[in-house]
């Protein structure tokens, strides 16, 4: 069984693991710059929260039309280009004075080019990482840019506090660009994937979300993710919640940090377990994500509030589970297209949630709404595993069938069984 050492010795590794977290910084310094400045300039949860739900919105049409790029491309070519783009728009929104409606279509360009990176780095991590080293490398992707994620969501509500959003923007384009950078001159150079029938793009959207819908466990896997449209909600909103409280931008950053920090410690457990465990605790874990929020209807204090938060993220440490299983389960050619799907589905669940908690939040108060969308997170959830559970029992049978086919057919005797066996005349 290959080490951390193994993996660490390769370069194409190291190099998108370097790319990988050093942007995911970078974004969180602007998410919180973003919520910050949105909420300064309004006073308004309900703009913030929508203003928050544009980085995922995005991807109802990123995700399907963008996606598929991944799979007509060399992957390589597609990340360096989208980082490239997202710098630019990021200088462009970092402009003073920028009005709110050209910074929220800014931004929605920036989730658009988000698209097809996330998806040509899904699908090429595989070919870097083509034995047993992939879960582990997902593992260590996943566990380190969620260090990221604290990392930039503490330092970020500070750097906002001396510097503005506006530097703070700045840094985030100068992060893609050092991405770009590494991925074009450390990564090797591949072909674009082989396809055994080249399709019109329609064809091309029409096939992937066949082949997710069409398996039992992938779609299973989908909506177990889309749970996460419930407990980002205290995310989310963040910014009032920490208003609500009295504290201020330090605060809001923490509240981002405590759902990144969670989540690292709960990718590291969950990695440990072996993949028969994963596979058995994941729906739990999903369950788990959103109960811990429902205490929140208490309005607890600052360092409760955090933990809650926190615990919530450790048990959304089952997206890694979700993840790798997804990825593996489909073939190279339309991996990117595949992965796209789910992102989609994905984003515009959290999208939706968060939207719809800060439409609430004008109402409600924010606590209350939290609370609420925890306790509606457990029934999605409770559903998802459901689907989970049933989709792994039709697999077993399925399996078992098939086994005992074999078994008969290997059993069967005489001349007849011969030539239907190798096909002997």
């Amino acid at each position: 069984m290959p080490g951390y050492r193994e993996l660490a010795r390769d370069g194409e590794f190291r190099a998108l693991f370097v790319a990988h977290v050093v942007s995911v910084a970078g974004d969180q310094l602007s998410r919180v710059a973003l919520t910050v400045h949105v909420y300064d300039r309004t006073a308004s949860a309900g703009l913030t929260a929508l203003t928050y739900a544009l980085t995922f919105l995005p991807d109802l049409v990123g995700g399907p039309l963008l996606s598929g790029l991944a799979d007509r491309f060399a992957r390589k070519e597609v990340m360096v280009a989208t980082d490239l783009v997202r710098a630019a728009l990021l200088l462009f929104m970092a402009v003073p004075l920028l009005p709110l409606w050209a910074l929220a279509a800014l931004l929605v360009l920036v989730q658009f080019a988000g698209a097809p990176h996330g998806a040509a780095r899904a699908a090429l991590l595989p070919q870097i990482l083509p034995d047993e080293r992939y879960p582990m490398g997902q593992a260590v992707l996943g566990t380190v840019s969620q260090a990221a994620q604290v990392a930039g969501f503490l330092v970020g509500g500070a750097l906002v506090a001396w510097w503005g959003p506006g530097l703070v923007l700045v840094a985030d384009g100068v992060t893609f660009g050092l991405s770009a950078f590494l991925l074009s001159v450390f990564l090797l150079d591949r072909p674009a994937p082989e396809r055994p029938h080249v399709r019109a793009w329609p064809a091309d959207l029409v096939g992937g979300a066949r082949l997710v819908w069409g398996d039992r466990r992938l779609r299973a896997l989908v909506a177990l993710a889309c749970v996460s449209g419930f407990y980002i909600v205290g995310e989310a909103l963040a910014a009032p919640y920490a208003s609500q409280l009295g504290a201020g931008p330090t605060a809001v950053g923490a509240i981002f940090g405590a759902y990144a920090l969670g989540t690292v410690v709960g990718m590291l457990l969950v990695a440990r377990l072996s993949e028969t465990a994963q596979l058995r605790v994941m729906p739990w874990l999903a369950i788990a994500a959103c109960a811990v929020l429902v205490p929140a209807a208490l309005r607890p204090g600052l360092a409760v509030s955090v933990g809650l938060f926190a615990l919530s993220g450790a048990a959304s440490a089952y997206h890694l589970v979700a993840n790798t299983s997804f990825v593996r389960a489909v073939p190279d050619s339309s991996r990117g297209q595949a992965f796209g799907l789910a992102v989609t589905a994905l984003r515009v669940s959290q999208g939706v949630g968060v939207a719809l908690a800060g439409l609430a939040a004008e109402k409600v108060a924010v606590h209350q709404v939290v609370a609420a969308a925890g306790a509606l997170g457990v029934l999605a959830a409770g559903g998802a595993a459901v689907v989970w559970w049933v989709s792994g029992s039709r697999s077993n049978a399925s399996r078992s069938d098939a086994s005992s086919r074999s078994d008969a057919s290997s059993r069967s005797d005489g001349p007849d069984a011969e030539r239907r066996r190798y096909g002997r005349s």
